[in-house]
């Protein structure tokens, strides 16, 4: 009776429920995939800072600090630049992949993530303490150059000793 009256069928109805409920999954699901490429570019920004800080702290050694120790630090400079092209090859994939696969991206990429930012930091604590040894080097540099200024006084004063004492003895 009710499509003779122009109602629409029960079917139907659920049809258009379906659809209005699977429109909201689809939206959910595109919010969710934007959220996780916003969170990854927000930890290649903190990437990026903490390159730039490591380089910035490289560069403060190579002007104080000894080549050989500065070779180390570089070395460190390298893996954390290799570090960040690798999340930004994961960026590049996430652009790729898009929304299809978004759910067992999302996962993998949050993983990556947190290895990368555990990673990170490790680099971080190993150039302070990279940096901690250079200071130490610095100062056993400076106790060389203090010991080897008072032996060159010394052996002065011996010299001068020596060409004094037998000069006032052939004068005596």
């Amino acid at each position: 009776m009710a499509a003779a009256v122009g109602l629409p069928s029960v079917v139907t109805v659920w049809a258009v429920v379906v659809a209005v409920i699977a429109g909201i999954a689809l939206v959910v699901v595109v919010v969710v995939a934007m959220v996780a490429v916003v969170m990854v570019v927000v930890v290649v920004v903190v990437v990026v800072v903490i390159t730039v800080v490591v380089v910035v702290i490289d560069v403060l050694l190579v002007v104080v600090i000894v080549v050989a120790v500065v070779v180390v630090v570089e070395v460190v400079v390298v893996v954390v630049v290799v570090l960040l092209v690798v999340m930004v090859a994961v960026v590049v994939v996430i652009f790729v992949v898009g929304v299809v696969v978004v759910g067992v991206v999302v996962v993998v990429v949050m993983v990556v993530l947190v290895v990368v930012i555990v990673a990170a930091t490790v680099v971080a604590i190993v150039a302070a303490a990279m940096a901690a040894a250079v200071v130490v080097a610095a100062v056993a540099v400076v106790v060389v150059v203090v010991v080897l200024v008072v032996v060159t006084v010394a052996v002065a004063v011996a010299a001068a000793v020596a060409v004094v004492v037998p000069v006032s003895s052939a004068v005596a």
